[in-house]
Order: structure tokens, then sequence, then C-alpha cells
């Protein structure tokens, strides 16, 4: 009798507990049941203390004027986590989990961008990689180096098409093609989040800049973008629901005007299309100070009527500029707020941090060994590697043969560490970097004498180091000329008004040409850039861009041939700076054969999808399974592609849709589908496109609306094209 009495205490008592425990933190509950029980117990501060970031550490980039907030608000919902430090993130989660009344866990965020520790090359140039699985791999690497370093939602990826090379930020982005950057998002989003939120290993991810940023006009960061309704759902949402439709948990609105309306006080952008017709359930968050900004852009008088317009239009979290703690209440107070967009916004925020499994474990484990593993090398290895572009090859100069002895190594970038690094490179270190001449000395080894000499700085007009290189080069069998952008010449706030490289570098080329050896140009670069003067001097010239910590070894694997150069542009290089904008996917003009410049050729130097190789890659026609099909069919496309010289080599054939005559003018050709195989000397693969008719020959009106029309169209692959009928 005794024991079932102790039994039965027992059991009431555990019911009891049970009862007591709250249901937001019974970690077997449905998120949505946690989510609902913790809104019903929050009081309204506690709510808009969710919808508020501040930041802690000291602040890392430069575009922010220095600031540094000494204190943040208990309860806040987010912090910008500068410090990298996972025991300094801990103490403060400490704070939320344990000295606040609900225990509400604090959402780290930081930009991390092309790398945390660990640097790979930047956005544009992995885009040329057209390798969207070793993006996703890359993403996978930085998701988990920055969780282990205490954050939990990373401010990328940047999907804004980007057409003007004079803006800075066309370096964070994937290049000037819709269909790239949803691929390289969509990627990248499976990268940083994984399998599921609460994964050891996985943090948020935030597409950006929501939406159009990338047409600030004249390339002027934070400038007005005049984007017709037909453009913004052609061009440039396609990113944007391809990232969303992959299950990105958040969205950061952009500092742009869009045709009058910017971008962070947009309710048909943010709410109407994002929230409603895509029906994103995580949240939105600011850019850094774009609710205060609003004032600066004409649309608010002061910052409450900023936070108003901001909060109303889909804005869920403020970044930074403390509008939202400041005059949320009493705009709810005013009634001009209502309770149930303030109910949202948090249950937004709550939402993704309960993905997150924060609630059940807040705190970061301590692991000593987290950064520039042996296997993240590789990864970061490769694609600098598969992302760097040969853009000339005359007399096949590349790769340097046995015969070569002695190389001349000069120009800035040739030991450079810090500007391989390119910009927004989070907690990278030049130290970490292998520099050029590094890589070049390991890959040759002492087969080959490097004689070395600067040449020139990046820009300036000291010619005093040039006379030096010319004589390294007058020693050697090949000049090697490593020239390009410093880190800082590119990303944010970095509009320029020219594309063309200092005078001062092609000072240093036009010299080292007199001296009639083999040049080759490397160019290192967070853009396009203008090389009308440039390019006739060069024998060969290899476009690295920005590659990150495995810069010097990358390149020398090219160099050497030991690795065959497999890239193709994902932004089209302007003969010159008056030639923008231009771009592969334009419409055609009402007179196709005229209408061009009287001054200078109006193609450009190369195209988008332009790379060479060290071999040669045939086309076979391309065969289809029907030469017409119904709308609700689909189409089986082949081409098979043989490798016809002597070095094997990875080819990335990207399929082109060109229209007929539609109710709405089409593009010229869109790209549509892309594969990367590697083929061996000598041999052949066939590459496959299912072609599903609503995806890919139908096009969106003014309000995203899709339509479908019978016509002719034609496929492209490489050099090939055949027509093929769409009936009703």
């Amino acid at each position: 009798m005794k024991s079932f009495t102790t039994l039965t205490l027992l059991l009431i008592a555990q019911g009891i507990c049970m009862a007591q425990t709250p249901i937001y933190k019974n970690k077997k509950a449905p998120t949505e049941s946690r989510v609902e029980d913790l809104l019903k117990r929050m009081t309204l501060d506690e709510k808009i203390l969710q919808l508020n970031q501040g930041t802690v550490g000291d602040n890392n980039n430069p575009n922010n004027n220095g600031f540094k907030k000494p204190s943040f608000a208990e309860g806040i919902g987010s912090l910008i986590d500068f410090s990298a430090d996972p025991a300094f993130r801990n103490s403060i989660q400490k704070r939320a989990m344990e000295e606040t009344r609900l225990g509400i866990p604090i959402l780290f965020g930081y930009d991390v961008i092309h790398g945390f520790r660990t640097v790979y090359p930047i956005s544009l140039a992995q885009g040329c990689s057209f390798n969207t699985e070793l993006v996703q791999q890359m993403c996978a690497v930085s998701a988990k180096e920055t969780k282990l370093s205490g954050v939990d939602w990373t401010f990328s990826p940047m999907i804004d098409v980007a057409r003007d090379p004079r803006w800075g930020r066309v370096s964070e982005g994937y290049g000037e093609d819709p269909y790239t950057n949803a691929m390289f998002g969509v990627a990248s989003v499976r990268g940083y989040q994984g399998n599921q939120l609460d994964a050891p290993y996985s943090i948020a991810a935030c597409l950006k800049h929501f939406v159009g940023y990338g047409m600030s006009e004249g390339g002027r960061d934070y400038h007005y973008a005049d984007i017709s309704p037909q453009s913004l759902w052609e061009t440039y949402m396609v990113p944007y629901q391809a990232g969303i439709k992959a299950g990105a948990a958040t969205v950061m609105s952009g500092f742009n005007d869009i045709s009058g309306i910017p971008a962070s006080a947009n309710h048909y952008t943010l709410t109407e299309v994002l929230k409603n017709r895509w029906s994103h359930d995580g949240f939105v968050v600011s850019d850094w100070g774009s609710v205060e900004q609003l004032m600066a852009q004409g649309v608010a008088k002061d910052r409450k009527e900023a936070g108003l317009k901001a909060f109303m239009a889909g804005v869920d979290m403020d970044m930074e500029d403390d509008v939202y703690s400041q005059n949320l209440k009493q705009l709810i107070t005013e009634k001009k707020i209502p309770m149930t967009r303030i109910d949202d916004a948090v249950k937004r925020v709550l939402r993704i941090k309960f993905r997150l499994g924060l609630f059940d474990s807040p705190y970061t484990p301590i692991v000593e060994q987290r950064y520039l593993q042996p296997e993240s090398k590789v990864v970061a290895q490769q694609l600098a590697a598969e992302s760097m572009v040969l853009l000339k090859n005359d007399q096949h100069i590349l790769p340097i043969t046995a015969a070569t002895s002695k190389i001349a190594l000069v120009g800035p970038l040739a030991k450079d560490q810090e500007d391989l690094l390119g910009n927004w490179h989070a907690h990278g270190e030049a130290a970490d970097i292998t520099t050029i001449l590094d890589g070049l000395q390991k890959e040759f080894g002492q087969k080959v004498q490097f004689n070395y000499a600067k040449g020139c700085a990046f820009d300036g007009t000291d010619e005093s180091l040039i006379a030096e290189a010319v004589e390294a080069a007058r020693k050697s069998d090949i000049i090697i000329a490593c020239i390009g952008e410093k880190a800082g010449w590119t990303g944010e706030n970095t509009s320029r008004s020219t594309i063309a490289l200092p005078a001062i570098q092609e000072k240093l080329i036009a010299e080292l040409k007199k001296t009639g050896k083999p040049l080759v140009l490397i160019l290192g670069n967070g853009r396009p850039l203008e090389l009308m003067r440039l390019q006739p001097m060069a024998d060969a010239i290899l476009e690295m861009w920005q590659p990150g910590i495995t810069a010097g070894d990358a390149l020398a694997s090219i160099l050497s041939g030991r690795v065959n150069p497999s890239g193709k542009l994902d932004i089209t290089f302007p003969l010159t700076t008056g030639q923008i904008p231009t771009y592969y996917d334009m419409r055609q003009a009402a007179r196709p054969y005229s209408g061009k410049y009287q001054d200078i050729p109006t193609d450009p130097l190369y195209w988008f999808g332009y790379g060479l190789s060290y071999t040669n890659f045939n086309y076979a026609p391309i065969q289809l399974s029907s030469a017409s099909i119904r709308k609700n069919q689909k189409l089986t496309a082949t081409v098979e592609v043989k490798n016809t010289g002597a070095t094997t080599g990875k080819e990335a054939v990207l399929w082109y849709i060109s229209a007929p005559a539609s109710s709405i003018s089409r593009p010229m050709k869109e790209l549509k589908y892309f594969e990367k195989k590697e083929i061996a000397a000598g041999t052949k693969i066939i590459y496959k496109f299912e072609l599903d008719p609503i995806r890919d020959l139908s096009f969106p009106d003014a309000d995203g609306k899709r339509h479908l029309e019978a016509g002719t169209f034609t496929l492209m692959a490489g050099d090939q094209k055949i027509k093929f009928e769409l009936t009703d």
C-alpha cells in the first residue's frame, strides 16, 4: 500500500510539473504551438524588443562610420556579433536565457559572404565556376566555422542581378544573369542551412538585397533604381523567388529606391509578393540603417514616420538604428500600427529562433580547431581554380612548358596577400593567403628561376619601379604580370566612374611589351575591367578574380597545366566603360543592323559565358525528343560534346532559349540550364536538358503573372542551335 501511494504521489507531482512547464519550453511540442504559447506570455515591450537588432564587438565594416554600441537592451531580438568569440557570445546569451523574464534567446548574425575564416573566392568569381555543388560545399564549410564561432545567421547570399560593373557590390553577387544568380543562391541556401536548421552546423541564410539594388543609377551605391514592373519580374525577382522556394529563412530589404518607393518601405514587394504570394513565413530584416534612411530618400519626414512606413510595408526587424525601439510603442498607442501586425512580426522572428534550435540549445560549444581545416582548403582551392577564366591564349602560350626555365614575375599582386582576400572577407587574415610567388615556387620547384619585381604600385604616378621589372623581363623566357584591383576597390560604397585600371599599371604593361618577351596577364579584381588597351599587348590573359586563401596554389595549378581552366564569365566585360550597360540577354533593337556606336565597336570585349580551355570541345548537333510539343508536354534535348584535344578538361554546357514573336518582347536569348562535366581527352559525353514549357518557355507580365504562348523557339548550346515548335 505504501509503495502504491509513493508511486501515485510521484506521478501526480510529475503531472503537476509538466502542467506548469510552458509549452514554448517543451522541445517536443510543434514549433507553431511553441510560438503561439510564447507570444501569449509576452508584454508589448518584450515583443518590440524582439524586432530590434544591435551590435556587439568592434565594428569591422568601414561603411558604418566606426559605429560602436557599448551596450544593448536586455531582451533584444538580435545582435550582429563582430567578435568571433563563442565564449563572449555565450556570456551574452546566458544573460538572455537566465536573467530575462521569459528566457528568449538572442539571434546572433554576421556578414559571412565568401567564408568566415577560410576565405573562398568572391561570389562573382564563384559564379564563373558554373559549379553549384562546389559552392554548396563552400557554404557548408562557412556555416560550420560561423556556427562554431557563435553566429547563427549570415547575411548571405547576395543575389542582386548586376549589370553595371561601376557598382562596387557587383563583386558580391553572381553576375548579370537571373538564372545564374538563382541557381547559386539556391546552392548557398542549401549549404548554409543544410537539411534542417537545428543541425549542429547549420545557420540561417538571408537573401539580399530585396529587390533591385543592383540597378542603382550610374553604379552609384545607395541610389535610385528605375525599374519597370516588367523588368522587376523577369529579371530581379527571379533569384529571390528561387531562394524562397529553397527555404531561405530570412530576407533583407535593400537601400535602393525602386521607382519612387524605397525597398525598405515597399509593401508590394515585401508583403504582397514575398509574404502573401510566395508564402514566406520567415522574417525580413532591414539593411544597416535603411529604416532611418527613408528620411534621406524623401518618403518620411522623421524617424517615427520612417518606422511606420518600413514596419507596415513588411520590414519585421530593424537593423541597428533604434527606430523601432523608440517609436513602435507610440505608433501602436496612436492606432497607426495594429497589434496584429506586431504579433505577426514577432511570430516570424520567434519561428526562426525555434527552427534554429536556439531555445533548446542556446550556447555554442567551445571547439579549438574550427578554422582552416585541410578538407576546407581542398574545396577552397578547387573552387578558386574552377572560377578562373582563361580569356586569351594566343599560340597556346599557356600552360607554361618544361622548356621555360626563367620567369619574370611582376606586378603589385605578385607577392600581395591582403588584396587577394577580396572585400567582405569576414575574419579572414592576410597571413592565411598563399601568395602567387609562393604558389608558383611550390608548383615548379627548382625547375624554374623566378625573377621578381614589383614594377609599380596599384595606383599613383611613381614610375621608379618599372625599370627593375623591365630588367627582370629581359632576363627571362616569359613574363607573368599580376595586376588588378585592391580589395577595397570593390564591395559596398566603392563605385567607380571607370572600370579601367589605373594608368600606372597600363604603363607597366606597355613597357614590358617592348621587351618582346611572351606576356601573360593575371588579373585580380572584383569587377569586369576595361581591357581595350591591355588586351592587344598580352599573349595570354587569365582572369583570377580575388580567389581567397588558396590564391597562389590555385593559380599555379592552372599556369603549370596540372589543372585545365574551366571557368566561363558570369558577367560581360565591356570593351570600354562607355558601353555600360551591356549584357547578353538584351532585347533586340528596332533596327538590328543600325543604332551602333560610331566611334567604337558595339559588341563588348568578352560576352557572358565566354571562357577558353587548354583543350578543344566539339559540340555535335543538338538532338530533340520531338520537333513539336504541346504546352503540357516536356522536351528532352541532348548534345554530344567531344574533347578533341590531348588534355582532360571540364566543360560547362550552357543551354539558352530564344523566344519567337510574343505579346511582350523577349530578350535575344535567355539561359535556362547549365551543367558541368569532366571529359577525358579523346572521349565524348552527352549532356541532357529536360525542358519544361511552363518553367522554361513562359514569361511574366508586369505583375508577375506567367504567360505561355505557342510558336517557334530556338534552343542553343555551344555553337549549335535547333528550332522546335510549341503548339496549343
